[in-house]
């Protein structure tokens, strides 16, 4: 990932993991990741009706001027939102906020989460409270 972002050879690690398990009707609010370089999500099982993931815009002023359009298209959404399948990997930017719609399949939707920060920095952060 570092190589095709063109970053170089910088020591990275996972500096928190988790899973996530979306019952019928579950939803996530919109969040970033701070402290953290990227942050990705691996879908292990994923339905028709919970099988999206929404980004949304990071440039604030989007929310402020907010002409009525025609056709949502790339260039005048404030969201993008992503088809997922199992096996699904996504990596993004961990200051990209980004949200779950609420799952409206008949059954639980489960990923699995987790950050990456260079190794280089994670020494000067602190640990989070929930890690011990």
């Amino acid at each position: 990932m570092l190589r095709f972002l063109n970053i170089g050879e910088q020591a990275i690690e996972i500096t928190g993991c988790w899973a996530n398990l979306y019952a019928p009707g579950a939803a996530h609010r919109a969040h970033s990741h701070p402290n953290n370089y990227l942050s990705a999500v691996y879908y292990v099982r994923t339905r028709p009706g919970a099988d999206t993931i929404n980004f949304h815009d990071p440039r604030s002023q989007t929310g402020v001027i907010r002409p009525p359009v025609t056709e949502l298209t790339a260039a005048n959404t404030d969201q993008v939102v992503v088809r997922v399948g199992n096996g699904t990997l996504l990596v993004f930017p961990s200051y990209l906020q980004h949200s779950v719609d609420a799952n409206a399949s008949g059954e639980s939707r489960v990923s699995l989460s987790f950050n990456l920060m260079f190794s280089a920095f994670t020494a000067a952060l602190s640990k989070p409270l929930w890690g011990d």
